[in-house]
């Protein structure tokens, strides 16, 4: 169907996770949910530009620097491809957005801060780093 019209606040409390919407050669868009207070990605980038739509709940989007900003429904991020970020849901209950990122899902790199390598391509033991970070060994 060339168009499809969506509730993405009744998706996301339908299905409660990550889910892709929309997936083409030029563009693919997802909903985030972030289920829990404290929840939380690693500080990434990814080789494409994105933006992220807030709708319900709170985002704190951290950066290397240590700098912050905490997004609110209706506000909304633009990333360039290759800029670190990190998002946290710290508002009181689930947190959801809609993100959208150039060129089909396939092509995207996720690319971990500390490790510099895409995790789509590590090993277990590896991923076991990402999951508890402060183990992490930087490699060059």
């Amino acid at each position: 169907m060339p168009i499809e019209v969506m509730n993405m606040a009744q998706m996301a409390r339908d299905e409660g996770k990550r889910k892709v919407i929309f997936n083409t050669k030029k563009l693919h868009a997802w909903l985030h949910v972030y289920p829990k207070p404290g929840d939380k990605d690693d500080m990434h980038c990814h080789n494409a530009d994105q933006t992220f739509y807030v709708i319900d709940g709170e985002c704190t989007m951290r950066f290397p620097d240590g700098g912050k900003t905490v997004m609110t429904p209706g506000m909304v991020a633009t990333i360039t491809g290759g800029s670190f970020y990190q998002l946290e849901n710290t508002g009181p209950g689930s947190m959801v957005l809609m993100g959208n990122r150039s060129g089909p899902s396939e092509a995207i790199q996720h690319i971990n801060y500390e490790l510099r390598k895409d995790i789509k391509t590590l090993p277990p033991e590896e991923m076991e780093k990402i999951r508890h970070p402060g183990n992490v060994q930087m490699t060059r």
